[in-house]
């Protein structure tokens, strides 16, 4: 009768020890080469998600965190603004709302110049549906309300455009569109002083600068672009929110925007790199995976003579399986546990160190004029975790079938016989 376990028997295997032929040797080596593959891909998989999960985090915190989820606008300005958002805030599914002036514009400093939005606010309601008042400090808004001069507050990135700092001045060049006016000015221009610059870390640092409700009035020559800025409930529903609310309201110039328009193209990048990155990467964990069955089909081939002295000592079938598909099974197991380890402990350090790296070689290798952000988010999911550490262990065990197959279909007299 057959006593010894084939987990025990599968375990010696893959931790054998050299013989003169060195074939033992080899198998272990293969075996090893096996599971680093998988650690690193197990690893490097988890660093990807959580990488990708860090960029859609900081869409939904950062960039939709200082821009809304929807905008009402209305053609005219004859409108009772603050009525306006009031009503609107009272909606169930609107969590808060402000008015804005929105113009774009063109900024100029000496012979430097470049495009930005310049929105118009009112400090007391726009702190209610962005939070860029995280990134500025307490008196920004009074600067920017000074009476004495106007003030404008930037974008860092527009600030290094034009080589302005805070307390610089510059000029806002708004064209005069009203052809039909026969107006010969070409353009408004207003100058400003530069309240403060603000550094959120995103791509609005490149476009976006804030003025009070009034200069924007006065910029946009009392033409369209005044509205009412939501932040709703559900962000992912704001365009279906923001449609029912213009339902509501009256008929006579009212129209919107939501997010999906104007950073939508972000998100589905965003979820498009998530999708083919974790693909490509998936297919790293199955080549490794796959390796067990070289590295089992060389041990079955070397152990025909000990599986036959099994088979002769009444081990079954199912017996020398399980004795095969047990070294698999070790090595996915070890090579899925040690890479989540790794991937896990990557994940948490990667912002920092990837910072690190910059500092130390005095190279930005993420600009937020190129990509959403200006550094390397991470956001660790231990859902993400359990799934690619079980996809990697899931595929090693399958890889261990057709070569523990393979073992069970040993005959003992034609294996000794060629001993």
């Amino acid at each position: 009768m057959f006593k010894p376990l084939p987990a025990f028997i599968g375990l010696r295997y893959a931790g054998a020890q050299r013989r003169s032929d060195d074939s033992v040797g080899l198998v272990s080596f293969i075996s090893g080469l096996s599971m680093i593959g998988l650690i690193l891909g197990v690893a490097l998989m988890i660093v990807v998600m959580s990488v990708m999960n860090g960029f859609d985090r900081e869409l939904r915190e950062r960039i939709l965190g200082i821009m809304p989820h929807a905008t009402i606008y209305n053609a005219t300005v004859a409108v009772d603004w603050p009525a306006l958002r009031d009503q609107l805030a009272a909606d169930a599914e609107v969590e808060s709302a402000a008015e804005v002036w929105q113009v774009n514009a063109l900024a100029r400093r000496g012979s430097e110049v470049t495009p930005l939005l310049v929105q118009g606010v009112n400090p007391d309601t726009i702190v209610n549906v962005s939070n860029i008042h995280d990134f500025l400090s307490p008196n920004a808004f009074s600067a920017m309300l000074d009476d004495s001069e106007p003030g404008v507050i930037l974008g860092r990135g527009i600030a290094e455009k034009l080589g302005v700092e805070q307390g610089d001045y510059l000029s806002l060049i708004v064209p005069n569109n009203d052809a039909a006016s026969g107006s010969r000015r070409a353009a408004r221009v207003a100058g400003y002083k530069v309240a403060e610059v603000f550094h959120s870390g995103t791509v609005l640092d490149q476009s976006l600068a804030l003025v009070s409700w009034e200069q924007a009035q006065g910029l946009a020559g009392q033409k369209g672009g005044a509205g009412i800025q939501l932040r709703m409930t559900e962000m992912l529903e704001a365009n279906w929110i923001m449609r029912r609310l213009l339902k509501d309201l009256p008929r006579d110039g009212y129209y919107g925007t939501d997010w999906s328009r104007t950073h939508g193209n972000l998100y589905q990048a965003i979820q498009m790199s998530r999708n083919l990155v974790g693909l490509l990467v998936l297919l790293i964990i199955a080549i490794a995976a796959f390796n067990v069955v070289s590295t089992l089909v060389m041990v079955v081939i070397d152990k025909h003579s000990d599986i036959a002295i099994l088979r002769t000592m009444g081990a079954s079938t199912r017996q020398i399986l399980l004795t095969f598909v047990s070294q698999g099974a070790l090595v996915g197991l070890v090579g899925a546990l040690v890479g989540g380890v790794l991937g896990v402990l990557a994940s948490l350090a990667v912002t920092d160190l990837v910072a690190g790296l910059e500092s130390t070689l005095g190279i930005q290798f993420l600009k937020s004029d190129v990509y959403p952000v200006d550094y390397l988010p991470s956001e660790l999911s231990w859902a993400d975790v359990a799934l690619v550490v079980g996809a990697g262990f899931l595929l090693s065990l399958l890889a261990t079938l057709y070569p523990a197959f393979q073992a069970s279909r040993v005959q003992p007299a034609a294996a000794l016989r060629n001993e």
